[in-house]
């Protein structure tokens, strides 16, 4: 439900997509950097730490950048919208000026600059409460 203090804006992109979005880049988000293992180690040795690092093939990263490169124009910018609202660059009153920025800097690399954010699900999840969503609401809960 929307407070008064809410604005009522309208997104292209859904609330379920955004938590889609919030659930995978938290799988993604609890990886390390890859570290350099001593080339005489094998994994079982290093207690399979690399299962836990951060790589370009990393399976959810992979998700989020199909996801996000099958979206249209106006999706993406959005989202990016979205996550900055959610980082505190723009204030949720501001939405069309935020929207306007991502618009401008809109590009084909959309899902590599979500992914790297660190905190993209939580700019993501506070931006979905400032407009009074969330992803309880669609049944997804806290991921």
């Amino acid at each position: 439900m929307l407070s008064d203090q809410t604005p009522d804006i309208e997104l292209s992109v859904s609330t379920e997509q955004v938590c889609f979005i919030i659930a995978k880049a938290r799988q993604f988000e609890v990886k390390d950097l890859p570290t350099v293992s001593d080339p005489g180690s094998n994994a079982t040795d290093d207690r399979m730490v690399s299962v836990l690092e951060a790589r370009g093939n990393d399976p959810a990263a992979r998700e989020i950048r199909s996801f996000v490169n099958a979206m249209d124009e106006d999706r993406q910018i959005d989202l990016v919208a979205l996550t900055w609202v959610g980082r505190g660059d723009y204030d949720i009153g501001e939405w069309t000026e935020a929207r306007a920025q991502a618009a401008a800097a809109h590009d084909a690399r959309t899902a590599d600059y979500l992914l790297g954010l660190p905190l993209l699900s939580e700019f993501l999840e506070d931006a979905l409460s400032d407009c009074g969503r969330s992803c309880e609401d669609e049944g997804m809960g806290r991921m």
